[in-house]
């Protein structure tokens, strides 16, 4: 089929690259004329494993251009997936959703089915159809169906070609024949509904996950209360199949483009019908209390961070992408440097996009070990594998004071214990040798005097 793809951002360009991959011709269009240089030489904009390799294998039936009058006006599928940022209030900025209508609605010269996978408010798909067909410049048949996405940042190819569900929302056994055909080559099985309910599939999904995280991390923080381990206690609980392992690692809290924006988004529905989503609120709010959760434990061995050297080891919201939206790091950083400390950074991919955000306030190090000899604390943020497979043993060699407080728990216990380190985990008890223990306060004495 010829297949247009409006936005060469996240889900966009995931999306192409995995249908021209099924053997579908694919134009992919963005507003972003660097971009689409890039994309047009073979590169990728974002790091997402396995999606370059895509777009260079499949050049012959994936085309990136600025021109969407040239990509949409003989398509058979036009899918619109471009950003739907949150409003202040928490609502959805449906700008670019709109525009993308307007340019279908002037271009397109033959019937064709548009497929919103931007996720969007309950009710938009209805709105732009009725929108599209009354400003449409030709005599064609355009109907608009809802075409969630259920992509994970770091998974992304993966999770498209190899998704547990194709969710398709239709008002026509037509449309629904049309989109069967985009997708019959995945071999995947099918939810097909009308376009309300699918658009609510997407958030339910999201929000879901975000409320298991926080429920996750609401037991973590009573198990160091009352003296269990989180990771047996999620161990158990997983083995449940009404419960399932997934989204059970207690941490400091999800963040990301997608959990964030969503639970705002599902609250704001429901406030606009008069509607109160109580476990959404809870969720939201356990995740902002637990985003700093690194720095209060930390403020029981050392106070404040007044000149300390500090090390911060993972920058993004989650391994496998170098995306650093509502990342925890974010908040513990501006923290850290507010107090006073010299901070350091480490990630393997991450740092050029932190760059935008701490421009010359952090020291950018190019290696684990630099980023922590002679710190007096450090804090890790992303459970990245080059971390859960340093040498643990050389945080006590490197660091002034080795005390190691872990968002992402990426050590055991005994390791810890073993290397002679302070290490200070969630949902765990934590590992205070007395050595350690007695430095610190000599620490603490001489810097207050």
């Amino acid at each position: 089929m010829d297949i247009a793809v409006a936005g060469a951002g996240y889900v966009g360009l995931v999306t192409a690259a995995c249908l021209a991959e099924k053997g579908h011709k694919v134009a992919c269009v963005d507003v972003d004329a660097g971009k689409v240089a890039l994309l047009q030489s073979g590169k990728s904009p974002i790091y997402e494993p396995g999606l370059e390799e895509l777009l260079k294998k499949n050049r012959k039936r994936l085309w990136f251009t600025t021109d969407n009058a040239a990509a949409y006006r003989r398509a058979d599928v036009i899918i619109i997936a471009v950003g739907t940022p949150e409003e202040s209030d928490g609502s959805v900025n449906l700008r670019y959703v709109w525009e993308a209508a307007k340019q279908i609605a002037e271009t397109a010269e033959k019937d064709c089915v548009v497929a919103v996978k931007s996720t969007v408010p309950v009710g938009t798909g209805d709105q732009v159809e009725r929108w599209i067909n009354e400003n449409r410049e030709n005599p064609v048949h355009i109907e608009v169906v809802a075409n969630p996405e259920f992509l994970s940042q770091g998974t992304a190819v993966k999770d498209t070609l190899h998704a547990s569900r194709i969710v398709l929302g239709v008002e026509s056994p037509r449309a629904e024949k049309v989109m069967k055909e985009v997708y019959d080559p995945f071999a995947l099985p099918y939810v097909v509904t009308d376009r309300k309910s699918a658009e609510m599939v997407k958030y339910a999904s999201n929000v879901f996950l975000a409320l298991k995280i926080s429920y996750i991390n609401e037991i973590a923080n009573l198990c160091e209360m009352v003296g269990a381990n989180i990771e047996d206690v999620a161990k158990g609980m997983g083995m449940d199949p009404r419960i399932g392992g997934r989204f059970l690692r207690a941490g400091i809290g999800y963040g990301g483009s997608c959990f964030p924006k969503d639970t705002k988004a599902l609250r704001w529905l429901a406030a606009g019908c008069d509607y109160e989503l109580k476990t959404v609120q809870a969720a939201m709010e356990v995740n902002e209390r637990q985003k700093v959760k690194l720095i209060e434990k930390a403020r029981t061995y050392v106070g404040d961070f007044r000149g300390l050297e500090v090390a911060v080891l993972g920058l993004t919201f989650k391994p496998g992408t170098d995306d650093i939206r509502e990342a925890p790091s974010l908040a513990n950083i501006a923290v850290l440097l507010e107090e006073g400390a010299n901070v350091r950074v480490w990630d393997p991919v991450g740092m050029e996009n932190a760059r935008r955000v701490f421009q010359k306030e952090v020291a950018y190090c190019s290696t684990i070990a630099e980023a922590i000899t002679n710190a007096d604390i450090c804090f890790i943020f992303t459970e990245w594998q080059e971390i859960r497979q340093f040498d643990i043993r050389r945080y006590a060699a490197l660091m002034k004071t080795p005390l190691v407080l872990d968002g992402r728990n990426c050590y055991s216990l005994d390791s810890a214990r073993e290397a002679g380190i302070m290490y200070v985990s969630i949902g765990r008890e934590p590992v205070c040798p007395a050595e350690v223990r007695r430095r610190l306060r000599e620490n603490e004495d001489v810097r207050n005097g």
